[in-house]
């Protein structure tokens, strides 16, 4: 029984001298090199947090598909991701930290080939097209909970805009402020693609989650905090700031953890 408790009190210890991130290839947000060198938002923000908190931890990035990164979240092998939808089946699976560090006004939109004659005009028009979305994420409620929609997952957005260009698949949905400078970051042929005249608009909220096991620990509970009261001062604001995305919403700010709204990444 003593080994056992020696044990489990040096793998506590060993779980704290880093935290593993899951970082997708999600430009502007998050990007990867050709090395699988890392950089992005959440890992600006942890670090911040790193220098200014009394733990002597290493913020350590994980590159992985977006679908992965998920699933490993949900299964306690990385501590933390970043930018987040904020749904019911989620929050069965992992921590949400609130408020929302990433509050983007805009509208999720669909593409289809330059050349197709395919024309989406309302909701109902999605219905018979095979739609290419990211495995693992989540969009607006209607068209995520809707099974008459043939929805083709993929695991990462350059394969979604590939199948639409190949002809495999008539549409693929994206946020509209970042699509064009994902597609030009990937070098995909975004002249190629037509926006549909359909679009749903919304206030998308992102979020930090945290596997529920390193929520729960001393240093996931310090790092919480930390970034509610970069929230309240305003340092969040300063951060998110170079990656072009507005103040945190006053409203926001105000708000008891797991009330804030649900619309996001």
């Amino acid at each position: 029984m003593l080994v056992m408790s020696l044990c489990s009190i040096k793998q506590a210890l060993a779980d704290h001298e880093q935290i593993l991130v899951a970082i997708d290839h999600a430009p502007p947000y998050s990007a990867l090199d050709d090395k699988g060198n890392a950089r992005g938002l959440i890992l600006d923000i942890l670090n911040y947090i790193k220098h200014h908190s009394d733990e002597d931890i290493a913020v350590k990035a994980v590159p992985c598909p977006f679908s992965r990164c998920i699933r490993m979240l949900a299964q306690g092998e990385v501590d933390v991701m970043g930018g987040l939808i904020r749904t019911p089946d989620r929050e069965r699976k992992m921590a949400f930290v609130t408020p929302p560090y990433m509050a983007l006004s805009s509208s999720f939109v669909f593409y289809g080939h330059q050349h197709s004659q395919i024309e989406v005009r309302r909701y109902e028009d999605l219905i018979g097209k095979r739609i290419a979305v990211m495995r693992g994420a989540a969009f607006f409620p209607r068209f995520d909970q809707d099974s008459r929609l043939d929805k083709v997952e993929v695991p990462s957005e350059r394969i979604a805009v590939d199948l639409v260009l190949k002809g495999r698949v008539d549409l693929v949905i994206a946020v509209e402020d970042t699509a064009d400078l994902a597609m030009n970051v990937l070098a995909q042929p975004a002249h190629q693609l037509r926006k549909m005249d359909y679009r749903h608009t919304q206030v998308i909220y992102g979020h930090m989650a945290m596997s529920r096991a390193f929520a729960q620990s001393h240093v996931g509970r310090e790092f919480t905090e930390h970034m509610q009261r970069m929230a309240k001062n305003k340092v969040l604001d300063k951060l998110v700031a170079p990656y072009q995305l507005p103040a945190i919403p006053p409203q926001l700010l105000s708000e008891e953890t797991g009330s804030t709204p649900k619309n996001t990444f």
